[in-house]
């Protein structure tokens, strides 16, 4: 993987990217982001690194601008998860869905060029059921983690199927 692109930030709130010489805008770093480069985004005076603030940044004004992609219920569920104790959870579950969902298009793209040469409704179903699997097995690992483990021995207070004896629920006959 090659170095990510050093972007400086100065007081004057500018951006400024060294290796072309040149003050670049939130939007050139989103497309810097989409063609795949990797950016680090530093305080000047600091040498803080600043890179998600930036990426925070690039992602409110598609937010407020473009089509929105976080809704109104999502971003108020996604605020009461910080200081939450399964933050760390919800983190890794977003990354882990996200990396899914990419990889899923990258499938996609594959079925739809084998479509064009063999049956349409053949790799449209394998696809359907590629899709399915992928994501049940995700959520099973990622909720598998807050699950405890199921006592598979009988407990000797529990009554069988077979006992006649009634509960406090079940009314004597």
């Amino acid at each position: 993987m090659s170095e990510p692109r050093l972007i400086k930030k100065y007081a004057n709130r500018r951006l400024y990217d060294a290796s072309q010489s040149r003050h670049i805008t939130l939007e050139d770093i989103r497309t810097m982001v989409v063609s795949g480069e990797q950016v680090k985004v530093i305080e000047d005076k600091t040498s803080e690194d600043i890179t998600r603030l930036i990426l925070l940044q690039v992602i409110a004004d598609q937010e407020q601008f473009g089509r929105p992609i976080l809704s109104t219920t999502l971003l108020e569920s996604l605020i009461r998860f910080y200081g939450n104790s399964l933050q760390g959870f919800l983190s890794a579950y977003l990354e882990k869905s996200v990396e899914t969902f990419m990889r899923q298009q990258e499938v996609v793209q594959t079925q739809l060029s084998r479509m064009m040469t063999n049956a349409p409704m053949a790799a449209m179903s394998e696809l359907t059921r590629q899709n399915l699997e992928m994501w049940t097995r995700m959520q099973e690992s990622m909720l598998s983690a807050f699950t405890p483990p199921r006592d598979t021995k009988p407990n000797a207070a529990e009554s069988t199927p077979g006992d006649k004896t009634g509960t406090e629920d079940d009314p004597p006959r």
